[in-house]
């Protein structure tokens, strides 16, 4: 109770403390603008945004009925805390004056103070910086939302939320100045990004690793879950591919060629592992599923993420196909282990973004995006590009699985973070929120693994 008063006084006085910051000036630049381009990039940022309650429906659909609420509303308070937070500090550290390539100055754009009278972005020159602003903090709120996955009926609200803030400031927001900052480390190295496989899943998925060995009990049988809803995994999917058009062909921040290109080879790596997935369990003895064809879909749109404004379409099916496949394994493997990732966050979002960084040291072309692309890939006799992208994923790697632990244990300290087994028992549904799903009781179907 005490806290949440604390919580709620600080929430009043940032808000108080924008009424008394100075008021934008009288005119606004629009020199350079395009309208086409505005156009395209406000319906990008509302794609994006519509893949987060994508996320919800994917996530809460795989969980058993106690928890279906408590999953779901971790991906929609994220779209709140991040916001907000976005607005005070984030965008500044991810785009603010670079500090020595690792983090931006969080005086450049305090309380987005001279946001509306900037200049425009100088990788989006012709879209107000606002709109590049909003574009970006999309990204920045699903990418916490995705190792919800990991924590599905395990974690405390309250500590998730702890989790959420201290991830997007110490994790996401140096990692994407890294790489996407002209100024940042990974980005004068030569890493190319093109719309977040290292700096949104990687991020995610290994963050979801370290979290799965912090959050495992040894003591406890493994559990598999039967999935409460395969219909809601179905139309999160929907939503997740259909809003992933505005998180890849938006990232060419302009309506033109690249993003049509973008938008081509987004849907071809989608499409390519959700049919890899399906065949490889086929293959593999097992019955072809709702679920699978899901899951692979959504690896091949992680993979194809970091590549998809340099890679050609037939490129593209293969990145689909091969990562697809490679995630199966893993989930597979994962299964046997003792790491508590309830949601194979890590196989798919870790590995299946990694897969597509490397794929992108392999494939990039220079024909595809001349004007941003450091090199062709090996596949075209050049070996610079995978060299940096293998140096970049080990330095990733590092810099993500070492703060995440930090994190967690910082989270733990404030504010323990798994639920009692009464509460486990009760559901997150009605021991976090005090809401259920149903009026009356539904048994989850478990088996020990």
């Amino acid at each position: 109770m005490k806290k949440s008063v604390v919580y709620l006084a600080l929430l009043i006085a940032i808000s108080v403390l924008a009424l008394f910051l100075p008021a934008v000036p009288g005119t606004i630049s629009t020199e350079g603008l395009n309208s086409g381009d505005i156009g395209w990039m406000l319906t990008a940022s509302a794609l994006v945004l519509l893949m987060t309650p994508g996320l919800a429906f994917f996530y809460g659909g795989m969980i058993d009925t106690k928890n279906i609420i408590s999953t779901m509303l971790q991906s929609f308070i994220a779209m709140g805390v991040i916001s907000v937070l976005w607005i005070v500090v984030g965008f500044s550290l991810v785009f603010g004056d670079s500090i020595g390539g690792i983090i931006g100055d969080p005086r450049s754009f305090f309380m987005f103070q001279n946001v509306l009278e900037s200049k425009p972005w100088s990788l989006a020159p012709t879209i107000p910086l606002v709109l590049f602003a909003f574009f970006q903090l999309k990204f920045a709120i699903i990418t916490p939302a995705l190792i919800t996955g990991t924590f599905a009926e395990r974690v405390k609200f309250k500590s998730y939320i702890i989790f959420l803030v201290l991830f997007c400031l110490f994790i996401y927001a140096p990692l994407a100045h890294m790489t996407w900052h002209p100024e940042g480390f990974l980005f004068k190295l030569g890493l190319l990004d093109f719309a977040g496989g290292t700096v949104v899943h990687m991020s995610a998925g290994f963050a979801a690793l370290v979290a799965s060995y912090y959050l495992r009990d040894k003591s406890a049988p493994k559990q598999a879950i039967s999935p409460a809803n395969i219909p809601y995994v179905l139309l999160g999917t929907g939503l997740l591919w259909f809003g992933w058009f505005g998180f890849n062909a938006g990232s060419a921040l302009s309506a033109g060629v690249l993003a049509a290109t973008a938008f081509a080879t987004t849907n071809t790596a989608s499409a390519a592992a959700g049919l890899a997935w399906v065949l490889y369990d086929v293959v593999r003895g097992k019955k072809p599923s709702a679920l699978g064809f899901c899951i692979g879909a959504v690896v091949g749109l992680v993979a194809i993420t970091p590549a998809a404004g340099f890679v050609t379409i037939p490129s593209s099916l293969f990145i689909g196909t091969i990562a697809s496949i490679i995630s199966n394994v893993m989930v597979h493997w994962k299964s046997k282990t003792s790491l508590e990732d309830t949601l194979d966050v890590f196989p798919c979002h870790g590995v299946g973004g990694a897969v597509g960084m490397i794929m992108t040291g392999l494939f990039a072309n220079t024909a595809i995006n001349a004007a941003n692309t450091t090199g062709n890939g090996l596949f075209f006799g050049e070996f610079t590009l995978i060299k940096v992208h293998l140096i970049g994923l080990v330095i990733a790697v590092a810099f993500i699985s070492l703060g995440s632990f930090i994190i967690l244990k910082v989270t733990d300290w404030i504010s323990p973070m798994t639920i009692s087994e009464e509460e486990k028992k009760m559901g997150s549904d009605l021991s976090q929120h005090g809401e259920r799903l149903y009026t009356f009781e539904i048994e989850p179907m478990r088996e020990a693994v």
